[in-house]
């Protein structure tokens, strides 16, 4: 997608703060400084940022940039109330950009919340992307950009992003290890995995703040099958990724995996509790990180005793929402697991709505892969066979989130496929996953004596 080049904006900028962002004149200075510091705290996935913002507008109600990126955040958390209260924020943002024309920087951000609102994740991406060619070292836009498509599951995108901004930056170029590090989180999605690994050290060398880039190591790990190496190094790095806001949680269930997958499984329930589920959120990421793991536990046959009842709550009472297919999935893993079918039916039913009559990227999403997918793991229906699994699981990158993230859904597929006496589907399931991550203690399960689909999975990986 392409836009017409803008002119400068009237009001050019009075200020750059140190991540290149540029800021009409006349914003108050104190409106300023917080922003910068909200703006830190995005790149970093720290806590400060939404406080950061409040003491921005608190300064000066009028601050485009700080009203746009509030907005979205919201986006972000897709969330139904989130969404909603990002709407606002746009309007708000339009109202104060009529009464002090705003820089291009501020422009894009309110030109990004536009297409956001209306579920259009990609094209708010481009729109900041189309920025960055004015203005390749505004890091913040990056990092929207890198967030937006990761929800969007447009990988080269995000790769695309990363390469071209890295152009710009040296290594002393504020936010240049912020960048480092999401550029190291593409190179290992797409299997790059030697210089993912490389990056990321790099990033974290460079800035010791940047969780992402620190996750990205931990990817590497996962997807190379070295749990002892991800071990230590999330606990080498545990005072970095420990004070982040709920992506702390996530970075948990990285550690949770590496010990499951040495099969401690008294520890992962122990970290469940402790560090990845230690409060009953209702954030789309958080159920998502507790309701993958503990449905990985369920696979293994593990009873994970009453920790599905609380996510099932907050699944019944989101199960009409459809914000975010992946985070529409992952409420169905507690509905399933506790056994509501009439609760399950009618997030099935919602999903199939979004796919007919939807609005924005999430419609292509629920009929490409989401509704089929859900359908699977509610168990089918009477008398209707199932989607062909392969293809579908070639098409499961769409609903956004990581490789690691969408093992889950992948090791469903293989299940499915390996319980219908599906024994070629299964080994092609296993095979594409091996490409994916090298053969691991599920994949060696599953395969069991099957010496032909052990050999496949054991080539490919």
């Amino acid at each position: 997608m392409t836009f017409p080049m803008r002119r400068a904006s009237i009001g050019a900028a009075a200020e750059s703060d140190r991540y290149a962002f540029a800021h009409a004149s006349g914003v108050a200075d104190a409106a300023l400084a917080a922003f910068e510091t909200a703006v830190e705290a995005v790149l970093a996935h720290r806590p400060s940022a939404g406080p950061a913002l409040e003491r921005a507008l608190a300064a000066d109600p009028d601050h485009v940039a700080s009203l746009a990126l509030k907005g979205l955040a919201g986006v972000i958390l897709a969330r139904g109330e989130t969404v909603v209260a990002a709407r606002a924020g746009l309007a708000a943002a339009r109202v104060a950009a009529g009464r002090r024309p705003p820089t291009d920087d501020e422009t894009v951000l309110v030109e990004a919340l536009a297409e956001a609102v209306e579920g259009r994740l990609a094209a708010a991406a481009d729109r900041l992307d189309h920025r960055l060619v004015a203005n390749p070292r505004a890091a913040l836009l990056v990092k929207l950009s890198h967030a937006l498509r990761f929800m969007a599951g447009d990988l080269s995108g995000m790769r695309r992003t990363t390469t071209a901004a890295l152009d710009a930056f040296a290594e002393t170029t504020p936010g240049y290890g912020f960048v480092l590090g999401c550029h190291a989180f593409c190179l290992e999605e797409a299997g790059d995995y030697a210089e993912a690994e490389r990056a990321g050290r790099r990033a974290v060398a460079a800035e010791p703040g940047d969780a992402w880039g620190l996750h990205a190591v931990a990817h590497v790990h996962e997807m190379t099958r070295r749990p002892a190496d991800g071990i230590a190094w999330l606990e080498e790095t545990r005072p970095s990724w420990t004070g982040c806001n709920n992506f702390a949680f996530h970075v948990a269930w990285h550690l949770a995996l590496f010990h499951l997958e040495g099969g401690d499984v008294e520890r992962v329930l122990a970290l469940y509790d402790a560090e990845v589920r230690p409060q009953p959120t209702d954030d789309v990421r958080d159920v998502a990180n507790a309701a993958s793991l503990l449905w990985r536990l369920r696979q293994d046959g593990v009873d994970v005793g009453g920790r599905w009842r609380e996510l099932a709550e907050i699944a019944r009472a989101r199960r009409y929402e459809t914000t975010l297919m992946f985070g529409s999935l992952h409420h169905l893993f507690a509905l399933v697991a506790v056994g509501d079918r009439a609760a399950a039916a009618d997030l099935l039913a919602a999903v199939a709505r979004c796919a007919a009559e939807g609005d924005g990227d999430q419609r292509r999403v629920a009929g490409d892969v989401g509704l089929d997918l859900a359908r699977l793991l509610a168990g089918g229906r009477p008398g209707v066979a199932a989607p062909p699994l392969v293809p579908l699981a070639a098409r499961l990158r769409r609903l956004g989130g990581s490789n690691a993230q969408r093992d889950v859904f992948l090791r469903s597929l293989i299940e499915a496929a390996a319980a219908a006496g599906a024994e070629d589907e299964a080994t092609a399931l296993l095979v594409a996953r091996a490409a994916l991550k090298r053969p691991d203690r599920f994949a060696e399960h599953v395969s069991g004596t099957d010496r032909r689909a052990a050999a496949a999975v054991q080539a490919a990986g």
